[in-house]
């Protein structure tokens, strides 16, 4: 059951009462950590329900720790040692038994215990947390204390893991929301808004949601939102197998995060490649292999990277990537990120990625890349979008949509610019906005002063110059003027003023004259003559 509206605002009330003086950059790291681990410690103890069969886990691993160790990371790809689990925690701060080594001393064992075939899943995913860092106290008395209180918190019912999938990830989830808005500078990056994300997966899916097999890969993967979001319109997203979620992120923080999110919607450890690099100075997956380009390729292909960044482009001339287009200037990586995407594309695959207006129009380098772009007809589709809807920059994007082997070499522009609504300082999209989009991209509609589906002479006509108002015309001509029906008014109006003055007047004549109001009403009279 999905989580109402009560519940978030009690759940985010009562975390910020938690907190105390720690700052919510840092606070974050340890409480999803912590969260993360209760979810691990559920699924370990439900699994152990099943199969010890009314045997003590305590029990089975004082006879071999070894085999039983083992036997837990083949099935979940960790393991968890007795007496270890987040219900411990618990019961020590009950008990008045718990300090601050208890921590440090599980996920020791953790790490040690990953399984060999699920180490880029868990490895390091708790590294955002010290336990002897200044930031949680001076000493480590203060630390526990901190410790204590985010357990509890963590016990409390609103952060109930025991329910569906659709609960847990709904919690994390709104988490994930609600630090990247109060942390816009730090996070915001890293979250992509649900409608826009809603509008490339439905694009990305339409026609293949009954396939058996999919793959999904975000080079720029952040928090994971875009890779969950692009899967949920599969129609067997559910079973293990089905989906392949590939990923590559280069900051440590989001790179923790989005494995965290995965799993905690339920998506196993053997489904999920999510690897922690630079994507523009390491390709993957795979890339050259003992000299020979052996690209990884995907069915949907999904990103949102930082926009405009800066980056390396000496020698790039020869790199697969980019070697039939051009490479990217230094100042402005948008295009090398859009072809790398495109690069890992199934030759029947769909990408969709976020970037800046500035890659519509720009010139040099930029415009060779794109003209490349369109004379192989690989751009299906170009979304404006309203400005102020991300977190971290107020300016409007929009979003390409490629595929590799259209034969069509029509381009579909959307001006989406004017629906929305304002929720205080950021604009959403609302539901009829990404239906209407949707609709538009996918039956490739033409609506007057809304889309316009442009032929490859109309684009070359205007110097391969994608800007969307070159296509769509919002003007709105403004109602013409009737000067007379205007001066008749204004005519009517000064009649009525002389005489509102007139009667005014009139009214100040039948006023007693006092040696206290005289002086006032002569004042009166004088203004209106």
């Amino acid at each position: 059951m999905a989580l109402s509206t009560e519940q978030k605002t009690k759940m985010w009330a009562m975390l910020n009462q938690t907190r105390g003086q720690i700052g919510l950059t840092a606070y974050k790291d340890y409480i999803f950590g912590i969260l993360f681990y209760k979810y691990l410690s559920e699924k370990a103890t439900h699994w152990l329900n099943g199969v010890l069969r009314g045997e003590n886990w305590e029990s089975v691993y004082s006879q071999d720790s070894v085999k039983a160790l083992n036997y837990m990371k083949k099935n979940l790809g960790y393991a968890i040692q007795p007496n270890e689990f987040f219900v411990d925690w618990k019961k020590a701060i009950d008990t008045d038994r718990f300090n601050i080594g208890m921590m440090t001393d599980t996920f020791t064992h953790f790490n040690q215990q990953i399984a060999f075939e699920a180490k880029n899943d868990f490895e390091g995913i708790f590294d955002g947390m010290r336990f002897d860092s200044a930031d949680l106290g001076a000493n480590a008395q203060a630390r526990a204390s901190v410790m204590i209180s985010m357990i509890e918190l963590l016990s409390s019912p609103e952060f109930d893991l025991s329910g569906s999938n659709d609960t847990v990830s709904d919690i994390y989830e709104y988490l994930v929301a609600q630090f990247a808005t109060v942390l816009a500078s730090d996070m915001g990056q890293y979250y992509t808004p649900k409608e826009i994300s809603n509008v490339m997966a439905r694009i990305l899916t339409f026609g293949r949601e009954d396939m058996e097999k999919f793959s999904i890969f975000d080079p720029t993967v952040g928090s994971g939102s875009l890779l969950l979001t692009t899967a949920s319109y599969m129609k067997n997203s559910g079973r293990r197998g089905v989906i392949k979620y590939y990923g590559q992120e280069k900051d440590a923080t989001p790179y923790r995060l989005s494995r965290m999110n995965l799993m905690m919607h339920g998506i196993e450890y053997n489904d999920i490649n999510i690897n922690h690099a630079d994507t523009l100075e390491s390709d993957w997956p795979d890339g050259v292999v003992d000299g020979k380009d052996t690209p990884r390729m995907f069915d949907a292909v999904m990103a949102n990277p930082p926009y405009s960044a800066h980056w390396n482009n000496k020698d790039r001339e020869d790199d697969p990537r980019w070697r039939e287009y051009g490479v990217a200037p230094k100042t402005k990586a948008d295009y090398a990120f859009l072809l790398h995407c495109l690069y890992h594309l199934e030759d029947n695959g769909r990408m969709a990625i976020i970037l800046p207006h500035g890659v519509l129009f720009r010139g040099a380098s930029e415009g060779r890349i794109r003209k490349a772009l369109i004379d192989k007809h690989q751009i299906e589709a170009i979304i404006g979008f309203p400005e102020k809807l991300f977190l971290n920059t107020p300016i409007p994007v929009c979003v390409v949509i490629l595929r590799k082997n259209r034969i069509e070499s029509d381009v579909l522009f959307v001006d989406a610019s004017k629906g929305f609504e304002k929720i205080k300082k950021q604009n959403n999209l609302r539901s009829e906005d990404v239906e209407k989009i949707v609709d538009t991209v996918i039956n490739r509609k033409e609506i007057e002063k809304y889309s316009h589906v442009a032929t490859l002479d109309e684009i070359k006509e205007n110097d391969y110059n994608l800007n969307i108002p070159r296509y769509v015309d919002t003007f709105e001509e403004e109602e013409a003027i009737d000067l007379v029906a205007l001066g008749n008014e204004m005519v009517t109006l000064n009649a009525d003023i002389k005489k509102a003055e007139t009667d005014f007047l009139g009214l100040l004549d039948e006023l007693a004259v006092t040696p206290d109001t005289k002086e006032i009403i002569e004042a009166t009279k004088a203004v209106f003559r």
